[in-house]
């Protein structure tokens, strides 16, 4: 029977109660506690929905779920006809016709590949990163997906941990912008339109700082860089109309972040008046039994509903403990109903309960999906997100004719790895590759070699990377390639499936023989362009030492060989800029600009060795945060500050376009506060403008400074604005030369 929200009796509500409110109350009303516990039971895709119902073992109990209206959410249904049928179950066979939402993994594109995160946040470009995000919500929500488990917003430090791909760098204010941007672009502005996506903000909170970047590991830090670094991403998701989030496999202060009281009801739903709901990470209740914080599944599903977690992604353990924990007085069915209360307003607000088939349209899906918009904006997005690194006497861009070019490397051709990590339902090898971005420069002579396989056979998501460590019978012919070229480009890096969630390496050069290649390839000619394609910041060391030019071009989407091609010809300015730190060996890691000073955080002198340093390498990153290149160049001048009212700053710069091109530069404002009760960074971004000058232009920019961005949060989340003097730094990264000073009375 079919017994839609709209149809249930009205009674007396109290007064100023909201219409939504109000029908969910009335839907809660008839609910029995399994159908309850239901709502917040989620199962991945478990049979063949185009198939026969299963008949038998676990696949055939949450069929009867199902059926019984015991779930609330499913993952990994996708397409129209896939997502009708089990749409048609939730509203039709059970008793009250509660419709389902629909989650997908959709990290940065469905079909459609934009770069992955971390290459977006090197755009810097809000708006950009706003359309990117839209892209792949119309696609997702085209095929029948309304709830999307992004933005990853984890800040962190470590390009070890394989993750930091999904994220956008080390830097709280530029990863809370860029949260803000794509909740905007994923939620729109009216979640009942069927091309969005409500959003899910993860991991809440401190996945980014799990020890040693190992996937998974355990995070321990202070709540001064709980409250200052991890958390204000999440904040700013949640102040840009965030509907749910979800919480990560890390344990934080010795608790699980899926049992963390302290997180998910003082923090989010407590102090920060969260709303919407909060579901687990895939399995993570039931992992606090191994965490050894729960003895067994039942306590682990106390724990987590005790703590505020919503809904069960994949444990099973709500729908079977906690009408037992209820009836035995264990846990107050109060939580159940504010949890379930939270999963059916979002149902609401998604238009689900009005049409249950809203996002069940084949024409929209045959028309939206692989749009050629679509594949124009990813890539504009691509070519955004490549970051110059060095151009030594101009090499870049290379003419448009007359070069004998040598192409090196098997990623030059590779059509897949582009795609990236978490590539949605993009099919496999559907990449534009370098050689063929090339094509559309055919008015040079281009030799391919590949040098040598970097894998020994094709990865999937599911399989560990097999690199090619032995076989170097390609290097002559990539050799003899080069010595005959007039440059060379070398298409070096990672795997797609190199990085991303459990791919996290302990080394982070060239993986495989590409290293050794890439030393004999300067041998035989100077003249190498290295385009560095990776999923997170690589050892360039002795690159920067050695190769005039290099390109950081992450793995693009789609699009990518077009949009190197474009930049390697010129027909495209680079603009991007770092959103981490590449460090000059793996051993500098965690690695961050906005470190703290120390006791001894100064050299006295040459003959003294009690400082803190490496005996072995600089303190400074080989290329910092917020750096990168452009065939142009760009001139700041004219600094100068003025206090306002109500510990209000205005910052003027001047920015002039002084070389031959028109192109983008991001300036970039950060402060140093000279004095505070607590310890702080020696640096923090706190303002950036994304700039358009033609060649000769300047322009006079301003940015205003409010008490959240002169101020910082104490150990237990207040805002402290604490008057002193204060510096302002302006420039094209983080080690700008232009200062000036102010006092905040």
């Amino acid at each position: 029977m079919i017994l839609l929200a709209i149809n249930v009796p009205t009674i007396q509500w109290a007064i100023g109660q909201s219409a939504l409110d109000r029908r969910v109350d009335s839907l809660i009303s008839l609910m029995t506690l399994e159908e309850k516990i239901g709502q917040m039971n989620q199962y991945n895709g478990f049979w063949d929905v185009t198939g026969p119902a299963p008949a038998e073992g676990n696949a055939s109990q949450k069929y009867e779920n199902l059926r019984k209206g015991f779930v609330g959410s499913m993952l990994n249904i996708t397409g129209v006809e896939e997502v009708r049928k089990v749409q048609k179950i939730a509203v039709e066979e059970t008793r009250l016709g509660i419709p389902l939402i629909i989650g997908f993994d959709m990290i940065h594109g469905m079909k459609t590949m934009s770069p992955i995160p971390l290459a977006e946040a090197a755009s810097w470009d809000l708006d950009a990163i706003e359309k990117s995000s839209q892209i792949g919500s119309r696609e997702a929500a085209a095929m029948g997906v309304n709830w999307t488990f992004a933005p990853m917003v984890d800040v962190s430090r470590d390009a070890r941990w394989g993750r930091v791909m999904e994220g956008a760098g080390e830097d709280p204010y530029l990863s809370s912008q860029i949260a803000k941007a794509r909740v905007k672009g994923y939620q729109g502005d009216d979640l009942s339109d069927p091309l969005t996506l409500a959003a899910c903000v993860k991991h809440f909170a401190g996945y980014g700082f799990s020890e040693g970047g190992r996937d998974y590991n355990t995070v321990d830090v202070g709540t001064s860089t709980l409250y200052n670094v991890i958390l204000p991403p999440f904040k700013a998701a949640l102040d840009a109309g965030a509907r749910t989030f979800m919480n990560s496999f890390n344990d934080l202060n010795g608790i699980p972040a899926t049992g963390n009281s302290l997180l998910q009801r003082e923090i989010l739903k407590g102090k920060w008046g969260f709303k919407g709901f909060i579901v687990s990470d895939w399995g993570s209740i039931g992992e606090m039994v191994n965490h050894r914080v729960a003895q067994d599944g039942r306590a682990a599903a106390k724990l987590a509903i005790q703590a505020g977690s919503d809904m069960d992604m994949e444990s099973y353990l709500y729908i079977k403990h906690l009408k037992e924990l209820i009836e035995s007085g264990e846990v107050e069915e109060s939580l159940i109903d504010d949890a379930v209360r939270r999963i059916l307003s979002l149902k609401f607000e998604l238009g689900l309960f009005d049409d249950p088939y809203l996002y069940c349209d084949e024409t929209r899906e045959e028309v939206v999906v692989g749009s050629a918009e679509h594949i124009s904006g990813v890539l504009e997005m691509a070519k955004k997100s490549i970051v110059l690194l060095k151009n030594k006497e101009n090499l870049l861009p290379l003419a448009k004719s007359g070069l004998k070019v040598a192409i090196i490397g098997s990623l030059a051709s590779d059509k897949d790895s582009p795609l990236g990590s978490w590539r949605g339902l993009a099919e496999p090898n559907s990449a534009v590759s370098v050689l063929e971005g090339l094509e559309n420069f055919s008015q040079n002579n281009y030799t391919f070699a590949k040098g040598a396989e970097l894998v020994t056979e094709p990865p999937t998501f599911l399989k560990e990377v097999k690199l090619n460590t032995t076989d170097r019978s390609g290097f002559s012919q990539a050799l003899e390639a080069a010595s005959a070229a007039d440059v060379v480009i070398a298409v070096m890096g990672e795997h797609g499936f190199q990085s991303g969630e459990a791919r996290s390496r302990s080394e982070i050069g060239f993986p495989g023989l590409q290293q050794e290649l890439l030393e004999e390839l300067i041998k035989v000619n100077k003249k190498v362009i290295l385009v560095s394609i990776s999923g997170r910041p690589l050892d360039l060391s002795w690159a920067d030492q050695n190769i005039p030019a290099i390109l950081q071009a992450w793995q693009l989407g789609s699009q990518s060989g077009n949009a190197i091609a474009q930049v390697l010809f010129g027909d495209y300015n680079p603009s991007g800029k770092l959103p981490m730190s590449f460090p000059r060996n793996v051993g500098q890691m965690p690695l961050y600009y906005n470190q703290k000073s120390t006791g001894r955080p100064n050299n006295p002198g040459d003959d003294i060795v009690f400082w803190s340093h490496y005996s072995d390498v600089s303190n400074e990153a080989l290329y910092p945060f917020g750096f990168g290149l452009s065939y142009t160049q760009f001139d700041y001048s004219g600094l100068s500050v003025e206090s306002l009212a109500n510990q209000q700053v205005r910052v003027k710069v001047n920015l002039k376009n002084s070389g031959l091109r028109d192109g983008e530069e991001v300036a970039q404002l950060y402060l140093n506060d000279h004095f505070s009760s607590f310890t702080r960074p020696i640096k923090e971004l706190k303002g950036f403008q994304k700039i358009h000058l033609k060649s000769g232009e300047s322009k006079t920019i301003e940015f205003f400074l409010g008490p959240e961005d002169l101020g910082f949060y104490d150990g237990e989340g207040n805002l402290l604005v604490e008057p002193g003097e204060f510096t302002i730094m302006v420039g094209g990264n983080s080690s700008p030369t232009l200062s000036v000073n102010f006092l905040l009375k």
